[in-house]
């Protein structure tokens, strides 16, 4: 079908125009990634917490720009090793998103409701609905009151902000990565070159998903001044909607049309074309969908990165708790999974978690550990202080400061950050 339907536009320009998106790189990628996750081990955990991973700024079709159904949603949440998902909500008059939002556990799979609302990922333990703050700060401080948690949302269009007493601030998100890839997204937004690469995606869906990654520079400095004034847990967020692709509707006939994710209509099409229709309408009737192609299918979405959060046991209020603590660290998961990966000071007061807020004891060491060889790197303040190779590092610090650290693995011949901890905080003595 998509070699026909390439025929027919022939004439558009060829989708090797962009960059990340040629077959060659998409290919060395995934034999990259291949050969990394061959040198994975288990590491068991030590420290007494069950990990869990979770997938935070999801949309469903409560969200005025999704139409994903809480089925495909938990079944992608399945296949990408998630047990927790944390919505995120446009909100609107026609429904509560806390009341009528996605709870419980489903299949295995642990869902809370919350919204994306006011500059904020937003997990109120309370109905919102009619609440009209008159200040971001307001908002923070109402859902925190009552014992709900608030990240600062999309970062990069609200750097000055600094709220007391907020939980946190996504320190990656999908979509903000995306906005940067200008040629991209003039092809996601064009159908016939998304019809063009429609090969590629069916071929490489996770390789061309994970094309958009950068390092996040901008996030990650705004995230490392705030924790120096108060402890910020640091989350990812997926901003997942499945709403970047196309499908075709058999209408009548030989007749079809071209829907953009939403379902909306883009073009008249005539089914003689496509040398295997007969088999895609097999079984099907006229308004059925007989072909889809998303770049951001959820298992995609889910699958890019992950928050992965140590608990006491999978349900809400430990979920709570984890993120209030900053227990917790960021995964690129697409490329291996991070499960496993560990970051904790040692002194003579004992082990320090992610998180932790601790008085400078010497001696200080600071211990990493993950499933694979890596580059680590160590930060104080923001700034690299120590750099190592293996799969485990020790790092000894004779100062206060706010530490965390990174692991960065080598994919296709290019430095990829794997996983970002959350900071300890090391307090002077008083």
């Amino acid at each position: 079908m998509i070699s026909c339907l390439l025929a027919i536009i022939s004439g558009v320009a060829s989708a090797d125009g962009l960059e990340k998106l040629k077959a060659e790189r998409l290919e060395a990628v995934r034999v990259s990634v291949d050969a990394i996750r061959k040198q994975r081990v288990d590491f068991p955990r030590t420290d007494g917490y069950q990990e869990h991973r979770a997938n935070l700024h999801v949309h469903s079709h409560w969200s005025h720009d999704s139409v994903g159904t809480i089925e495909e949603i938990v079944a992608a949440a399945k296949q990408t090793g998630t047990s927790v998902v944390m919505f995120t909500e446009h909100p609107a008059d026609h429904y509560d998103f806390f009341v009528d939002g996605h709870r419980g556990v489903r299949d295995g799979v642990l869902l809370i409701p919350g919204a994306e609302m006011q500059g904020f990922l937003a997990y109120p333990t309370i109905s919102l609905r009619g609440v009209t703050p008159k200040s971001p700060q307001e908002l923070s401080d109402l859902i925190l009151g009552r014992d709900g948690q608030a990240f600062v949302s999309h970062p990069e269009e609200r750097m000055d902000w600094e709220i007391q007493g907020v939980t946190g601030m996504a320190i990656y998100n999908t979509h903000a990565d995306f906005k940067d890839e200008k040629s991209m997204i003039s092809a996601m937004k064009n159908p016939f070159r998304m019809i063009q690469l429609s090969e590629l995606i069916r071929k490489y869906p996770q390789e061309c998903f994970a094309a958009l990654q950068n390092y996040p520079a901008d996030y990650l400095k705004r995230w490392d001044e705030l924790c120096l004034k108060a402890p910020h847990t640091g989350v990812s967020a997926n901003d997942a909607h499945q709403n970047v692709g196309f499908v075709i509707r058999w209408t009548e006939g030989e007749k079809g049309q071209l829907e953009d994710a939403l379902g909306e209509k883009l073009i008249e099409m005539d089914l003689a074309f496509l040398p295997d229709s007969e088999k895609l309408r097999k079984d099907k009737n006229p308004g059925d969908l007989i072909f889809s192609m998303y770049l951001d299918r959820y298992e995609n979405s889910l699958r890019h990165v992950a928050t992965h959060l140590l608990l006491k046991e999978q349900s809400e209020q430990s979920v709570r708790e984890c993120l209030e603590a900053g227990r917790a660290f960021v995964a690129f998961d697409w490329m291996a999974d991070a499960t496993g990966f560990d970051f904790y000071g040692e002194s003579t007061a004992g082990r320090h978690e992610m998180g932790s807020e601790i008085v400078i004891a010497k001696p200080l060491n600071f211990h990493a550990a993950a499933p694979l060889p890596v580059h680590w790197k160590l930060f104080r303040n923001g700034v690299v202080m120590a750099e190592s190779n293996g799969r485990e590092a020790t790092f000894a610090a004779d100062s206060d400061g706010v530490y965390r650290c990174e692991a960065w693995l080598e994919i296709a011949g290019e430095p990829m950050l794997w996983i970002l901890s959350n900071p300890i905080y090391v307090r002077p003595e008083m």
